[in-house]
């Protein structure tokens, strides 16, 4: 579970890192809106991303899917330093293009790893689930918490916002790698991995091929009408979807999201306790749509509430993102055979980034009327 948990957190730290230290780039690109525009980037290309890799699931090698995208948000994050390094830290427009053209390479990663991990993850252990989701909201924590300690101790000295993204950026350029290290040579060889991708590929999953070869299993050929028969059983990913629609529908700012993130990955752990989990499809989907109630709540919150309101309604947000994030990923898999199960995580993940796109199209809104870069 301690992989799981570093995978998840490589799986979303790359990204967290940019939003981060988004305070930094409002100081090179003022004019630009590069917290808004930046996630515009990021999303259509995270979400058109895994849309294709979920209607090719079936015959796409997950494997190398989720290693490419832990390559990618290496080699991302590291263009990031160097990018910076390379213009010594200057703005302009051409800089600003550049930082847009990785931030679309973190969306491609994302989708080829979130929604792979998820899907292969689905086949396995809920605990296995529980820890990589962890990871990912500690990612979100993490990040906060080494750019306030990055931003504290070189806050003093000359250039100091500048030098503390760098080493930030290096923190995070080495979890990525280590992720790459941790699924390509040690995940697959654990034996209970082992266990559960051979058991999805006695149900017909060709999508663990790889892994097995990885770890030393050779799996069977075709079985000609027997496989037949068990494809034919097999749901289809409309049928899937269907069956799941439910599932699917300054300092300031920095104590803001280190609030979120710190919230989120508590509330991830609040499912591991049976009697404080909900297992019901119409107790979640009440739950998830209860959620919207949040929208008049933090317009009137930041019109006429104080900063002590928002920190608190911020962290009820994390609150539930976290716990219903973990409900829904965990329960809806159950009662399906290892393939829909694979198919079904990467549905669920095409949906869960879905609706982050349509929020951040929306974000746009509260510019209108406002004079503020923020």
């Amino acid at each position: 579970m301690v992989v799981c948990f570093i995978l998840g957190l490589g799986s979303l730290v790359a990204w967290s890192s940019m939003l981060t230290i988004s305070d930094y780039y409002y100081k090179l690109f003022p004019k630009y809106h590069p917290a808004r525009v930046l996630t515009l980037v990021y999303q259509p290309f995270a979400l058109g991303t895994i849309a294709i890799l979920a209607h090719t699931e079936a015959k796409s090698d997950t494997r190398q899917r989720n290693i490419t995208g832990y390559i990618l948000f290496f080699l991302s994050t590291l263009a990031l330093l160097v990018l910076d390094l390379a213009t010594s830290g200057k703005g302009g427009i051409g800089n600003y293009i550049g930082i847009c053209v990785i931030v679309a390479a973190f969306g491609v990663a994302d989708a080829h790893v979130e929604g792979g991990m998820v899907g292969d993850l689905s086949l396995m252990c809920p605990d296995f689930m529980q820890s990589f989701l962890a990871g990912l909201a500690a990612a979100g924590a993490l990040s906060s918490a080494l750019r306030l300690i990055t931003k504290a101790a070189f806050e003093k000295s000359a250039n100091g916002l500048r030098k503390g993204v760098m080493l930030f950026l290096a923190i995070s350029t080495f979890f990525e790698f280590l992720c790459i290290f941790l699924y390509a040579y040690i995940f697959p060889k654990l034996p209970i991995v082992k266990y559960y991708r051979t058991k999805a590929a006695s149900e017909g999953s060709k999508t663990v091929s790889a892994d097995l070869a990885a770890a030393g299993i050779q799996t069977e050929g075709s079985k000609g009408g027997e496989d037949d028969d068990q494809q034919q059983q097999i749901l289809s990913k409309k049928q899937l979807l269907f069956q799941n629609i439910d599932y699917a529908l300054d300092l300031y700012a920095l104590v803001l999201i280190a609030m979120y993130n710190v919230w989120d990955l508590i509330s991830r752990y609040i499912p591991v306790v049976e009697c404080l989990k909900i297992k019901s499809r119409k107790g979640l989907m009440l739950a998830v749509l209860s959620r919207f109630l949040l929208i008049p709540a933090f317009y009137f919150t930041a019109k006429y509430g104080s900063q002590g309101w928002m920190i608190a309604l911020v962290s009820f947000l994390g609150l539930t993102n976290g716990y219903l994030t973990v409900c829904v990923l965990t329960e809806a898999p159950k009662g399906y055979k290892g393939p829909e199960q694979n198919a079904l995580g990467n549905l669920m993940v095409l949906f869960l980034l879905g609706g982050i796109f349509s929020g951040v199209a929306l974000d746009w809104l509260w510019l209108i009327g406002s004079h503020e870069q923020f």
